[in-house]
């Protein structure tokens, strides 16, 4: 049994993670940290039944921790991160403040200098498909954002099986509206978000950057990217659309079987026969993927769909499939 801390508790990711970590069996979950204390869990969750309450970060709650999970926004999270490390502890960010190796691209990306630029090459990205020997027993690991998990699992067995150019590739991606948090904006209140969808920082969205550098960690290519994000009207769930070159005449049984073998023996990733495309409703409230497969022999394009839910494999799914790996639990244990 590891003790678990949460910081950011408040927020859909943080919600979501508190649901699934209650039912762990290895967990105890021991701290919720936030800047307001006393506040009881079950009054801001009205589903969650449990006593804990709020807190505040003091040294007795980084000592009470075996592991912490920071739901905090960017540039917010490193210092608590940094906090939990200095003292041994793992620490699973599901912000983006260690996603990106480059401390001068993560400055142009978001618009912050990194306070601890020295803990990025430490840092594991802990997409558990490609990372996994790395995330065992690391102690700082970077969960990726929602939309470059989809991408990324779309995209590298492609760029690694040679299927595909790494050039000119085209991300279509949809959103459901969790995936925008829960800030008051006008644009994602009802009467604006229901029964439309509509696309947002086109060419500029900050997991472009991301997506980026571990295609070129991951598949050893310098992807050119266009990447272009949507919100749909629903609370949940997320499809990614790949448009890739291919590099030969391929047919769909031939790609569907190359991603077969690549992704064989993963429980969280499923591969569809030739001519089935998913949906965001097949993988809603779990940690799994699923992928589609179609090509456009005219055009000589690979098209691959990718769906993940984006609050359980898109976020807090994956850090406790990151949780389970470093710590030496079955992998599918709660998931």
């Amino acid at each position: 049994m590891i003790r678990v801390s949460i910081a950011g508790v408040t927020g859909f990711t943080g919600e979501e993670l508190l649901k699934i970590l209650l039912r762990h069996p290895e967990v105890s979950v021991k701290h919720l940290i936030s800047r307001t204390p006393g506040l009881k869990i079950s009054d801001i969750q009205k589903t969650c039944r449990c006593d804990l309450e709020t807190s505040k970060l003091t040294a007795a709650v980084i000592d009470d921790s075996d592991a912490v999970f920071l739901c905090l926004p960017h540039t917010e999270a490193a210092p608590t991160a940094m906090r939990f490390y200095e003292k041994g502890k793992t620490v699973i960010d599901l912000s983006a403040d260690f996603r990106l190796k480059n401390a001068l691209v993560y400055r142009k990306t978001y618009d912050a200098v990194h306070p601890f630029p020295g803990l990025l090459s430490k840092a594991v990205y802990g997409l558990c498909e490609f990372n996994r020997e790395k995330i065992k027993g690391a102690r700082l690991i970077a969960n990726p954002g929602c939309y470059p998990t989809a991408t990324l699992l779309g995209v590298i067995p492609a760029l690694r099986e040679r299927l595909a150019e790494e050039k000119n590739i085209i991300v279509d991606a949809k959103s459901g509206i969790s995936g925008a948090g829960k800030k008051l904006a006008e644009e994602y209140l009802y009467y604006n978000a229901n029964a439309s969808c509509r696309a947002y920082k086109v060419a500029c969205h900050r997991h472009q950057s991301e997506i980026e550098e571990e295609i070129l960690l991951l598949a050893g290519k310098e992807a050119g990217l266009t990447f272009v994000p949507h919100l749909i009207p629903q609370d949940r769930g997320m499809i990614v659309t790949i448009y890739m070159r291919m590099k030969t005449p391929l047919r769909p049984e031939t790609v569907v079987s190359a991603y077969k073998k690549f992704y064989k023996g993963e429980k969280f990733v499923t591969v569809l026969p030739a001519g089935e495309q998913p949906a965001t409703k097949d993988v809603t409230g779990t940690n799994n993927a699923r992928i589609g497969i179609a090509v456009d022999a005219k055009a000589g394009i690979l098209i691959v769909t990718s769906v993940i839910d984006n609050l359980v494999k898109g976020a807090s799914g994956q850090a406790v499939q990151n949780m389970n790996i470093a710590f030496g639990f079955d992998e599918e244990t709660v998931l």
